[in-house]
C-alpha cells in the first residue's frame, strides 16, 4: 500500500504596476456605512424536507402564527415536514428610504435538510436597537440541491442557506444628514501613510492647495469651498472622482490547506541560496499465511510483512540575487522543481532567513 501526497492546488497572482484609483474605491465618507439587521421566521412549501416534529421551536411558531391569524390549533397535530425554522440576516444600506429593497440571507436553524423551493413568510427585520427597520417576505434562491434515498445521498453546495433578492422593504429609515459644514473626513479602507499622502496631494491639486490634510495613516479632513457648503453633493461627486495612485504593503499569503500561494508584486528578497530536494517514502504491506504442519493441532493464522523503501533525489543549490521580482522567484523556485508545498515551506525559511522583504500571511 503507497501513501501518497495529493498535490496541491497553486496559484500565483502576479500583479501589475499599481495603476490609478478613485477616491471613492480607496476610501468612504465618516458616518456614511450600512447596518447589520436579523430577524426570525418560517420557510413554508418544502417537500418533506423541513425540520422534523422533534423540533419544538418550529412546532412552536406555526402554532403562534396560526393563533395571530385566528386560528386555534393543538401543538401535537401540527406538522412540520413542510416547514422550516430560519435565521434572517442582512445589511440595510446607507440612505435606504421607505420602500427601497435589498437583499436577505437565509438560514435554517433546525433540522432541516434542504430550503430549495421554500417561501418565506411575513418576517420582520430588527437592528442592535430592537426596533423593526424593514420586513421581509419571498420566495428563496437556493443555489444547491440534496436528494436521495435509504441507499445513497447525493448534495451539492448548502441547501440549507438561501437568498430572497429584493425581498426586504425598509419600513424605518436610519437618519443621516449631510450636515453643511466646512469640513468633511474620509477613512482609507486600508490604512497606508503613502497612500494618505498622494490622496491629499491628488486633491489639492484639484482644489488647490490646503484643500485637504492627512488626520493619521486612514483617515484624512476636507475643507469644501465656501460656494459648496450649503449643497455638498456635487462637491462630493467631484471629489470622489479624482484618481490617486495607491500604494500596498509586499505580502505573501499562504493558505497551507489548500496550497494556495498569492504574492504581491513588491516582493523582493536579498541574495539566498535555496536548496531543495525530494523524499519519497513508499510502505508496503504483504499478507502472508502460516499454515501449520500435518497433525500438529496447531492454527492457520496470517501474517504481515512490511517493507519501508526510502528514496532522495539529489538536491539542487541555487542563489537567487537581490531584488529578485516576483516572476524572477516564482521561476527560481520551479527551477529547482519545487512543489506547492515545498514553496510554501521554501518561502518561510526564506523569512526565517531574514531575506524576505514582504509579509508573509500564513491563513
Amino acid at each position: 500500500m503507497k501513501h501518497i501526497i495529493p498535490a496541491l492546488l497553486l496559484i500565483f497572482l502576479y500583479c501589475l504596476p499599481s495603476h490609478a484609483v478613485r477616491i471613492k474605491d480607496l476610501a468612504a465618507l465618516d458616518g456614511v456605512r450600512g447596518n447589520q439587521l436579523v430577524g426570525y421566521g418560517l420557510v413554508v412549501g418544502l417537500d418533506g424536507t423541513g425540520d422534523s416534529s422533534s423540533s419544538d421551536l418550529t412546532t412552536q411558531s406555526v402554532v403562534n402564527m396560526l393563533d395571530r391569524l385566528g386560528m386555534k390549533v393543538d401543538q401535537g397535530s401540527v406538522k412540520t415536514d413542510n416547514v422550516a425554522a430560519v435565521m434572517l440576516t442582512a445589511e440595510l444600506p446607507p440612505f435606504a428610504k421607505a420602500g427601497s429593497t435589498f437583499d436577505v440571507q437565509v438560514s435554517s436553524i433546525g433540522d432541516s435538510e434542504s430550503l430549495g423551493g421554500g417561501t418565506l413568510l411575513m418576517a420582520p427585520l430588527k437592528g442592535p436597537d430592537g426596533k423593526t427597520y424593514a420586513v421581509v417576505q419571498g420566495a428563496l434562491v437556493v443555489g444547491a440541491y440534496a436528494a436521495g434515498g435509504e441507499g445513497a445521498k447525493a448534495k451539492k453546495n448548502h441547501p440549507t442557506v438561501g437568498r430572497i433578492p429584493g425581498g426586504a422593504v425598509v419600513e424605518r429609515e436610519v437618519p443621516f444628514v449631510l450636515a453643511p459644514g466646512r469640513e468633511l473626513r474620509y477613512r482609507l479602507r486600508e490604512s497606508d501613510f503613502t497612500t494618505v499622502q498622494r490622496t491629499v496631494a491628488a486633491i489639492g491639486h484639484r482644489f488647490g492647495a490646503g484643500a485637504a490634510r492627512a488626520l493619521d495613516g486612514g483617515s484624512f479632513a476636507v475643507r469644501v469651498p465656501e460656494k459648496h457648503i450649503s449643497n455638498l453633493v456635487p462637491f462630493l461627486a467631484s471629489l470622489e472622482s479624482i484618481e490617486v495612485e495607491p500604494d500596498t504593503e509586499a505580502r505573501i499569503v499562504v493558505n497551507e490547506k489548500t496550497g494556495t500561494i498569492v504574492m504581491g508584486s513588491g516582493v523582493r528578497i536579498d541574495t539566498v541560496a535555496v536548496s531543495h530536494g525530494n523524499l519519497s517514502l513508499t510502505i508496503k504491506e504483504n499478507k502472508n499465511v502460516s499454515q501449520p504442519a500435518p497433525f500438529s493441532q496447531g492454527e492457520t493464522t496470517t501474517t504481515t510483512d512490511t517493507s519501508l523503501t526510502m528514496t532522495e533525489d539529489g538536491g539542487v543549490l541555487m542563489v537567487v540575487d537581490p531584488g529578485v521580482t516576483i516572476q524572477q522567484l516564482t521561476d527560481a523556485l520551479n527551477a529547482i522543481g519545487a512543489s506547492p508545498r515545498d514553496m510554501i515551506s521554501i518561502l518561510q525559511a526564506i523569512e526565517a532567513a531574514g531575506a524576505l522583504h514582504a509579509r508573509l500571511v500564513i491563513m
